[in-house]
């Protein structure tokens, strides 16, 4: 498990180290506030739609490593070339709905000078858009056929190419132009590039055959589609209700929503690793049953969640012993550092439950079960927290703390739910 979880978790915090780089650099320019939100925002706007297609390749670790485990290649680069169409299917759709809903920032009442480089920002970062769901497709195919080392040294490379793009292009060094938060915008767009091309080339190195495919059979595009909405759906309740709570914070003061969106860029950090876990829960259990072994899935998935639960210890821990110096490294301002320090405490709170929810959601995927998660995420962030949250926030007047520990409640409600719907999943292959 940890060969595998190991490179999917430094895979995923280089993903996410991006994000944090990002908002650390907009953080310096002169109006730390608004520059940091307004970059929140508009990443909140974008991956309320690409999630949607990030989690629709997310079927491929269920047919690729089924088809890994069975010892059938031609079956796993035909599934391989599914995706590829359905990734690129999908992104112009998922562009337009971007640029349709990008209106709704004004209308929740977000202001004025953070709704405007929100919106610069989302434009420039939509080019982006098809180049991570052909990112994600060879990402997925590599994970299930158990070559990870080229997914970590993708995303930790392209972290230079980011922190470059970045330091050139939102100051304007050696004569590039100060673009401000659009600088960013469009140093992450190199970076995805670079991303897609470096997997390209990882894939054609492990299998020089995988792109020997005719074109794709509706058949496998349905079969992705039947396992990719439900944990599409699943993956967008869950980042959708953390981006409604960043809108809704865009609505209190600017203090409120730079605390927001740094104690969120820390905790989605820390969230990297056990969803790393989670990839290799999948890969692993769904290359088992693939064999016709289920006593080595149940033993997969288990040692995945035990793994969760020690890092969720460790990064609980952290949050409330160093919530200070990780407060400062992304703002000077007091204001912003106070309140930020009192989300690490809620954040702490809910590592554990965090950590279990997406890895048995990874372990169910490679059993071919993404409906359940769903099921879950629906009731508990969006039927529970958020409406706890929100009265808590603008109905008693918490503020932004009290969003927090509405969405800690869902968390922990969506956590102990996954974990027994696992155990029982485990207890039926015992039996059988």
């Amino acid at each position: 498990m940890l060969r595998i979880a190991v490179p999917l978790a430094f895979a995923e915090l280089g993903w996410m180290s991006m994000s944090v780089v990002d908002n650390m650099m907009v953080g310096r320019l002169p109006n730390s506030a608004v520059a940091i939100g307004a970059a929140s925002l508009g990443s909140a706007l974008f991956y309320s739609f690409a999630i949607f297609g990030i989690g629709l390749m997310s079927g491929l670790d269920t047919v690729v490593s089924h088809a890994y485990g069975a010892g059938d290649w031609p079956e796993a680069r035909r599934s391989l070339g599914a995706g590829l169409a359905l990734a690129l299917g999908i992104a112009p759709l998922l562009i337009a709905l971007t640029l349709l809903c990008a209106p709704l920032l004004g209308a929740i009442g977000v202001q004025s000078p953070v709704r405007e480089e929100a919106a610069g920002f989302t434009r420039i970062l939509l080019f982006s858009l098809p180049l991570l769901l052909v990112y994600t497709t060879f990402r997925r195919y590599l994970q299930g056929i158990h070559y990870v080392k080229p997914v970590t040294f993708a995303l930790i490379t392209s972290n230079l190419v980011n922190l470059g793009g970045n330091w050139l292009l939102i100051f304007g060094h050696w004569g590039a132009p100060a673009l401000g938060i659009r600088g960013s915008a469009i140093s992450t767009v190199i970076a995805r590039l670079y991303l897609a091309v470096v997997l390209m080339l990882a894939v054609r190195l492990r299998d020089p055959a995988a792109f020997h495919w005719h074109w794709p059979e509706p058949g496998r595009v349905w079969r992705l589609l039947q396992l990719g909405v439900p944990a599409a759906l699943t993956i967008g309740f869950e980042v959708g209700v953390f981006n409604t709570a960043t809108a809704l914070a865009g609505r209190l003061d600017a203090a409120s929503l730079a605390a927001h969106t740094i104690a969120l860029n820390v905790a989605a950090l820390t969230y990297m690793v056990p969803l790393g876990i989670g990839s290799a829960a999948a890969v692993s259990v769904g290359r088992a049953l693939g064999a016709k072994d289920p006593g080595h899935a149940r033993r997969a998935g288990w040692t995945a969640l035990g793994l969760g639960v020690i890092f969720g210890i460790g990064s609980g821990t952290m949050f409330l012993v160093l919530p200070g110096p990780i407060a400062r490294a992304y703002t000077a301002d007091p204001a912003v550092i106070s309140l930020t320090i009192r989300l690490f405490v809620i954040a702490a709170v809910f590592q554990i439950c965090d950590g279990l929810q997406t890895i048995a959601t990874g372990a169910l995927r490679g059993a071919g079960n993404t409906r359940t998660a769903l099921v879950w995420n629906l009731v508990a962030y969006w039927a529970i927290g958020l409406p706890v949250g929100c009265w808590l926030c603008f109905v008693l007047k918490w503020g932004v703390i009290g969003l927090w520990d509405g969405l800690c409640l869902a968390l922990l409600l969506v956590g102990a739910g996954l974990l027994g719907v696992w155990r029982s999943q485990t207890k039926l292959w015992k039996t059988t």
